[in-house]
């Protein structure tokens, strides 16, 4: 996947003979069968739209970014009455983000200093200003404006996030000087309680401030790449420098850069990283120079709005600080090598194991964990979570609603629906469902995962099961194949009396008719280390999509069946008029002044409020 201004010698200097290509190259050219294009109207169009394919696709012969982490940011968000929150997600908004910070415990560090300092919104709830209800505690120990009674003036409110951004965006000499004026009024004015409130302010970030590192003194916002290539592979270091302080740094690592050189994997890196980044710097400091370097600095200029400069040091501090990283990305490169070994000698040992101490034929390079989660039959899901090569593939996740008996607390039913749905889908030809697991854990004792080998050999399936039971940790093995015994099932099940489960019935007689040994693993081994997690992530994920039904279904509110009534409006229109009944009894134009709502809307909220 890539671009050009002439896409005819682009393309035709694939395959002609005298064009030296690396092997990458060449793997490429063997499987091209078809060729698609698209035309746009410039240069910086075509690197963005080349951006947003890479994204989505994930090519194999392009360099990608992967980042494993979830870098903490705060936020500010974009509200009448705006919060200062911490988040992991930054996202495409009118909200201004701070970061990325090293740890989630700098961040909450620096939350709890703010809102100690500043009478922010502590309690996180999003307000308009209008009177809702009584002020709480916070607003009494003046540690918030009291938004939430209509207490707080907008414009000063204003003035107090006006510090906290400029604490934020690395501008704290200017936050100082003003907090230092102020302090000087409010004693001149003779208000010393004022004025000591203050001057604790002052010490407070004083202090924060002392512990900060000075990298320059243009006291610049800069981003400084490097770059570092081996054997090992390719990892980025990024320093994120504001206002001349370091503020924190980040690590990625390249896939698909084996091959490139360091100009084509950092000028991949730039476009790919920055067409998402909540944030872009006044200055970019680069290791080497890239192909398309003004291109991107038009680009960037865009998404900023403002000038930003692109460099490649050669000598001098902002060379220093490149050099500094470049020391950062090399440890960064070891580290992830030693990660990375260590995770493959658990997972051999781990698969090893398993294949041992179950007597598999093979090692369980695919193993998927099943668990059920209802409340007395409630609300009743299913969840299918799965590991490759001992590490969690979250792509690969399913979860089922259940369908049958939804009101019937019999988990064994409920396992064995899930179980056929799974492998039934297999058999149709789901893409989905097509990967055939090595082995498959059950969450539960012998009850469950004699429902899930009856769900198995009626499709005529073969692949192996285990139950892994909370209690002493055991692994419940079948002895011999339950297809053997399917006929024996079928005779018990035709004697036992009819019952509203009656089709599932034979659960709780199952373990009689299928035999069973019990395996048990030391707690510390790879092995039953490897299904625990398997398990607990089983579990977890089931547990969330049963509360989020379940949420829905007792929790739920006749503006939920509004088209275009979302949870937004629907909080600000509860919050407006306290209760449907008094969304119910409000005009069109009380309806209409509410934000976010509109006359039309207005009125077709009154309409079906009306009907219901």
């Amino acid at each position: 996947m890539g671009k050009a201004l002439v896409l005819r010698n682009r393309v035709r200097s694939y395959f002609q003979e005298s064009t030296k290509h690396g092997p990458r190259i060449a793997r490429l050219v063997k499987k091209v069968c078809d060729i698609e294009w698209i035309v746009v109207e410039s240069e910086v169009e075509a690197l963005v739209l080349e951006c947003n394919l890479i994204k989505q696709h994930r090519p194999p012969y392009n360099v990608r970014m992967r980042d494993d982490k979830s870098y903490p940011y705060i936020t500010i968000t974009d509200e009448k009455f705006p919060r200062v929150m911490f988040t992991r997600r930054p996202r495409k908004d009118k909200a201004k983000y701070f970061g990325p910070y090293p740890s989630a415990f700098a961040v909450r560090d620096t939350l709890q200093l703010l809102h100690k300092t500043f009478p922010l919104i502590p309690c996180g709830k999003s307000w308009t200003g209008e009177p809702v209800q009584r002020p709480c505690l916070y607003f009494h120990l003046g540690r918030c404006l009291g938004p939430c009674a209509g207490l707080s003036d907008r414009a000063e409110y204003g003035k107090v996030l006006d510090k906290v951004d400029r604490f934020l965006g690395g501008k704290e000499e200017l936050m100082i000087a003003d907090l230092k004026k102020d302090m000087e009024e409010a004693a001149e004015a003779l208000d010393f309680e004022k004025a000591a409130k203050i001057r604790d302010q002052l010490g407070a970030i004083q202090q924060v401030l002392s512990r900060q590192r000075v990298l320059s003194a243009d006291q610049v916002d800069q981003d400084v790449i490097a770059v570092v290539k081996d054997d090992r592979g390719s990892a980025i270091q990024m320093l994120y420098i504001r206002g001349g302080k370091l503020i924190g740094q980040r690590q990625f690592i390249l896939d698909g850069a084996s091959e490139v050189g360091p100009s084509e994997a950092v000028g991949e890196f730039v476009k790919q990283y920055y067409a998402d980044a909540p944030d872009v710097p006044r200055e970019i400091l680069l290791p080497v120079e890239i192909e398309e370097r003004g291109i991107v600095q038009t680009w960037l200029r865009g998404r900023k709005g403002s000038a930003v400069t692109v460099e490649v040091p050669q000598t001098g501090e902002k060379a220093r600080l490149v050099d500094m990283a470049a020391s950062n990305a090399e440890t960064a490169l070891a580290q992830f090598a030693q990660e990375m070994q260590q995770k493959e000698i658990w997972a051999e040992e781990a698969m090893g194991q398993l294949q041992d101490a179950l007597g598999l034929d093979v090692p369980p390079l695919r193993v998927e964990g099943y668990d059920i989660s209802n409340i007395q039959g409630t609300a009743p899901v299913g969840s299918m979570v799965v590991c490759e090569n001992a590490g969690a593939a979250k792509e690969e996740y399913r979860r089922f609603k259940i369908r049958y008996h939804p009101e019937s607390p019999n988990d064994f039913a409920m396992m064995h629906e899930v179980l056929t749905r799974r492998l039934k889908a297999y058999l149709d030809g789901d893409e989905k469902f097509q990967k055939v697991p090595d082995l498959i854990m059950i969450d539960g004792g012998k009850g469950q995962l004699a429902a899930a080998l009856k769900a198995r050999d009626e499709l005529g399936l073969t692949m192996p099961m285990v139950g892994l039971a909370k209690r002493h940790e055991l692994i419940y093995v079948p002895i011999e194949s339950a297809g053997e015994l399917l006929a024996d099932i079928r005779e018990m099940e035709a004697a036992l009396p009819l019952t509203r489960n009656s089709e599932y019935s034979y659960a709780r007689q199952a373990p009689k008719i299928y035999g069973f040994r019990e395996v048990e693993l030391p707690l510390n081994s790879p092995g039953l280390m490897l299904l625990r997690k398997l398990r607990d992530e089983a579990h977890r994920f089931a547990l969330t999509y049963h509360r989020k039904l379940r949420d829905k279904k007792f929790g739920g509110s006749t503006l939920d069946e509004i088209p275009g009534v979302g949870p937004r409006r629907k909080r600000l229109l509860l919050r407006t008029f306290g209760s449907v009944e008094g969304i119910r009894r409000a005009s069109v134009e009380e309806l209409a002044s509410v934000p976010t709502m509109t006359k039309v809307l207005a009125a077709k909220v009154r309409e079906f409020l009306a009907e219901t």
